[in-house]
């Protein structure tokens, strides 16, 4: 019976064309919500997209033709009555597939390798194509929740930060509390938040929205609740909601903060102003004394 008449035949065929439309359709849903890293909304997160994209479209062009070739081998030259597939048991090498195993990989490598280096050094400096200035904001990683000072506004928020759009913003980094990891999947990738060190972020919001935004190191008890809004405002929006924290927010006071720097579980929290030397002195006193890099970085964030 001709193969192609087959009904078994044509029910694997079938079943294989629904399983592909299905991995497609997984594939597809890259821009929804539980793939916030495809949803970019700001120029480093686009960045980082395209390299993604680079990435998975090299890794398919040796993924795809090998496990291709590992059914049509199996297919061909399995052992059954009547295969005329050519039978050499003395063949040992092929020069022409020792070229091709090789190289292709090599020249992956080297696609890769440049364009991510490229990529990867252009986002340690503030975005180019923009006309506002950039801004500073000072964060602390607490147990278990995200602490953000303003200077320039000179007020603080308490799991959730505003931006203005269109504008980069320098988020410089710390902890009061063990290591963890400061990531915001639509807008940028993510950057560690170490006690005694001022680690720098750059990221930028292209459109106004709420971004989600959450803590990607394992910090015992209350890690899951290491979660936090990233608020995108145009510029005069953002000036009022400042303005707004400034007048009717209460202030943080010293007492306050060694409160909330103990562990616990805190809602959104807005200050109308904090105490000054807040963010230098943690990083101080856990060694950022001996660093010259974090100096440096207090030193521009200050500015």
């Amino acid at each position: 019976m001709d193969r192609h008449n087959n009904p078994n035949h044509r029910t694997r065929v079938h079943a294989g064309m629904v399983g592909l439309i299905a991995i497609a359709s997984t594939m597809l849903t890259g821009c929804g919500r539980y793939f916030l890293v495809f949803d970019s909304a700001g120029p480093v997160a686009s960045v980082e997209r395209r390299l993604i994209i680079i990435s998975i479209i090299l890794v398919l062009v040796v993924i795809v033709p090998v496990i291709t070739l590992f059914f049509v081998i199996v297919h061909r030259f399995r052992d059954r009555p009547g295969n005329t597939a050519p039978y050499k048991p003395e063949w040992s090498e092929s020069k022409w597939l020792e070229v091709v195993w090789w190289g292709i990989p090599i020249v992956i490598v080297g696609i890769l390798g440049a364009v991510t280096t490229r990529d990867t050094f252009a986002l340690t400096r503030p975005p180019t194509q923009v006309t506002a200035a950039p801004m500073t904001i000072e964060v602390m990683s607490l147990n278990w929740k995200w602490y953000f000072q303003y200077p320039d506004q000179k007020i603080a928020t308490v799991n959730y930060v505003t931006i203005p759009t269109n504008r980069p913003v320098q988020f410089v980094l710390t902890a009061n509390a063990p290591m963890n990891s400061f990531w915001v999947p639509q807008l940028g990738g993510q950057e560690y938040t170490m006690p005694g060190m001022a680690m720098r972020l750059w990221l930028q919001a292209d459109r106004p929205g709420t971004y989600f935004g959450h803590g990607a190191n394992f910090t015992g008890q209350g890690y899951a609740h290491m979660k936090f809004d990233v608020v995108a405002k145009p510029q005069s929006e953002f000036d009022s909601w400042a303005q707004q924290v400034r007048q009717t927010a209460p202030p943080l006071t010293e007492t306050g903060y060694q409160n909330l720097v103990q562990p616990g579980v805190v809602k959104q929290m807005s200050f109308s102003s904090y105490p000054p030397n807040a963010f230098k002195d943690t990083v101080m006193m856990s060694g950022g004394m001996y660093m010259k890099q974090d100096r440096s970085i207090l030193k521009s964030a200050s500015k």
